[in-house]
């Protein structure tokens, strides 16, 4: 699902979009050979992607578990995809391009990832989770329609401004932050009108 996005002017980026080192070597083989599904709309990037996979690598050495080309293929996926997604298009996309990987897979490396930071999880008001990468991004925000739940990141470095200042002001080293707005999208508000108009004449 491709997310508009609205940018203010002049955002300022912040400690989380500069992105941090690792160490540790990345995986080859199955995730090497994976190609991204007909469903992920971005264009992968290959010098992020890698230093995505050795972030991931350091936090499943560090937590002892193994480095399975799954979980690889998996991260690939998501890195090149835009926009939001649920666990089911991102199960969907990696079964269309015939990968062996169970549904239980793609929810424990979500919660990895989403552990380590490099994946941002979020409700917008819906039982149904919905996930988008956040390493080297730029900070964001959103608007959803409570209606269409049509979601719309922006960005605005007021946003941030405040963000510091409350840190200051209350002694906090803030890491991250999440603003989503509720409303009735402006098509939703003309549909509303349309119906009204036919229903009065």
């Amino acid at each position: 699902m491709q997310t508009p996005q609205v940018a203010f002017p002049n955002p300022q980026p912040t400690s989380a979009e500069e992105g941090q080192g690792a160490g540790g070597s990345s995986e080859t083989g199955y995730a090497a050979k994976h190609t991204p599904s007909a469903a992920s709309e971005a264009t992968l990037n290959t010098d992020k992607l890698e230093e995505v996979r050795k972030l991931f690598t350091a936090h499943l050495e560090n937590k002892g578990l193994r480095k399975t080309g799954e979980r690889y293929a998996i991260l690939e996926e998501i890195y090149a995809r835009s926009g939001h997604f649920d666990v089911d298009e991102l199960y969907a996309g990696m079964k269309e391009r015939g990968l062996q990987v169970s549904r239980a897979t793609v929810y424990n490396t979500l919660d990895l990832l989403v552990e380590q930071g490099l994946v941002s999880k979020h409700q917008f008001g819906r039982n149904l989770a919905q996930y988008e990468k956040s390493y080297g991004y730029r900070q964001h925000d959103h608007v959803i329609c409570t209606e269409c739940h049509k979601v719309v990141e922006f960005c605005d470095p007021r946003i941030h401004g405040i963000q510091t200042m409350v840190g200051d002001l209350l002694n906090f080293h803030i890491l991250h932050h999440s603003l989503n707005l509720y409303g009735i999208c402006g098509d939703c508000r003309a549909q509303a009108a349309a119906r009204s108009s036919a229903s009065s004449t």
